[in-house]
């Protein structure tokens, strides 16, 4: 059965055989050169706008290829970059650490009945009426309530108040529940020193029951008078204000403490030491 060919594919065969023919007849008439031209001219635009497309296309693999590229080697800078940083802060932790030790070094040296456990600090709990933290050792390394945690330089940071196996609550001096004696260095009055958030001071510490007669100056340094839980001499903190109590009969003294809390990671907890 013959196929019928339609209208469309008619007009196209006979519009195609009408541009051979007319194309054949420019040629004899003008010559090769003229229809070349002619051709030429007709291609020319179609050439071109063919040519910016595959310029365009060519930009746009260039683009996406660079693009893919940057993306990888930015992903690869950003996880390189994380582990030199990681890097410097376990070399800056270690720098700190060894420093630290140093100083035991030579704490123990000079306090030869003193025996320490050093811990890190792992979590703290702190609010305006207490002042506690955590550390990542317990009764398996010998800790028991009741023992001091101090910094590499003799400074009192606080008691274990709770203990368990692998852990252990350190109550901080800035607690106001905490009481110390102690005594003022240049001078050698004595008193009370506890945390004293509840005068006002939080942050700070205060020494209570000064003799109304004690001469105090800024920076007098304030340390433990020694007991059976403290150590004798032992730094705690420094003044930096001081008047009579509310009684009028004595006085009392702001402290700066010595210890740098802010900034606490290690502590050294005192297991052993022979009381004066």
């Amino acid at each position: 059965m013959r196929k019928r060919i339609s209208g469309r594919v008619k007009l196209i065969v006979v519009s195609a055989l009408l541009l051979a023919v007319l194309t054949a007849i420019i040629s004899a008439q003008f010559g090769a050169t003229w229809a070349q031209k002619a051709v030429q001219a007709v291609l020319t635009p179609i050439r071109s706008g063919v040519n910016s497309i595959s310029v365009q296309a060519e930009r746009y693999y260039n683009y996406i290829f660079k693009y893919e590229s940057l993306e990888a080697e930015n992903k690869y800078l950003m996880k390189r970059n994380a582990e030199l940083e990681e890097q410097a802060r376990q070399v800056d932790l270690l720098e700190r650490e060894n420093s630290r030790l140093h100083e035991l070094l030579h704490l123990a040296e000079e306090n030869i009945d003193y025996e320490f456990c050093e811990a890190y600090v792992i979590s703290w709990d702190s609010s305006s009426w207490k002042s506690t933290f955590t550390i990542g050792k317990g009764t398996n390394a010998g800790l028991e309530t009741g023992m001091v945690a101090v910094t590499e330089n003799k400074q009192v940071i606080g008691q274990i108040t709770e203990v368990g196996p692998n852990w252990a609550t350190i109550t901080t001096i800035l607690d106001s529940s905490m009481e110390i004696s102690a005594y003022v260095a240049s001078s050698g009055h004595t008193g009370v020193v506890q945390g004293a958030y509840t005068t006002g001071n939080a942050g700070k510490l205060r020494m209570n029951y000064l003799p109304s007669s004690a001469v105090l100056r800024n920076n007098d340094q304030v340390v433990t008078s020694g007991s059976t839980v403290y150590p004798k001499d032992l730094v705690l903190g420094y003044v930096t204000d001081a008047g009579f109590d509310e009684t009028g009969v004595s006085k009392y003294a702001v402290l700066e403490p010595a210890a740098d809390f802010g900034s606490l990671e290690q502590v050294f907890i005192i297991t052993h030491f022979v009381s004066g």
